[in-house]
């Protein structure tokens, strides 16, 4: 069916038109909400002015537990974790240097083994097995504890 290009004319007239209406009421609506959030909103300066205390934390994380920093390739690596700093210090050089390159900064087996001049299957062979011998000192601190 063919419709005249009279009617096509008002469809497109009464669609801008129905598009108008929902473009004004949505406007409206926004500067509605803006209104009421901007009634709810308290000044900081006005709540700084109340305070009688200085508005700030500090984070005493660190200062329960005692971070270990190994230092890698020139780049400190900081482990917080007291079980998990003991069983990479029981670890080797390379094999501690391996895992601390591959999982605190990113490198890949291919950029491992770069490092070292071999592989990137050797740097895969050397990450498995310092996993390994991380896993089972891991074991021993938890059935010493």
């Amino acid at each position: 069916m063919r419709y005249s290009e009279q009617f096509m004319e008002h469809i497109e007239y009464a669609f801008a038109a129905f598009c108008r209406i929902v473009l004004r009421n949505a406007a409206l609506n926004a500067y509605r909400d803006f209104r009421q959030k901007k009634k709810r909103e308290v000044s900081l300066d006005y709540l700084m002015s109340k305070t009688s205390f200085e508005p700030f934390t500090t984070d005493n994380y660190f200062e329960q537990y005692k971070p270990t920093t190994f230092v890698v390739k020139g780049q400190k690596v900081t482990v917080v974790s007291e079980r998990l700093a003991d069983a990479l210090s029981k670890l080797s050089e390379q094999r501690r240097t391996v895992l601390l390159m591959y999982f605190f900064l990113g490198y890949t087996d291919t950029e491992v083994g770069k490092e070292y001049g071999r592989s990137r299957s050797t740097a895969n062979y050397w990450k498995l097995s310092a996993l390994k011998n991380l896993r089972k000192e891991l074991e021993k601190t938890n059935y010493e504890e």
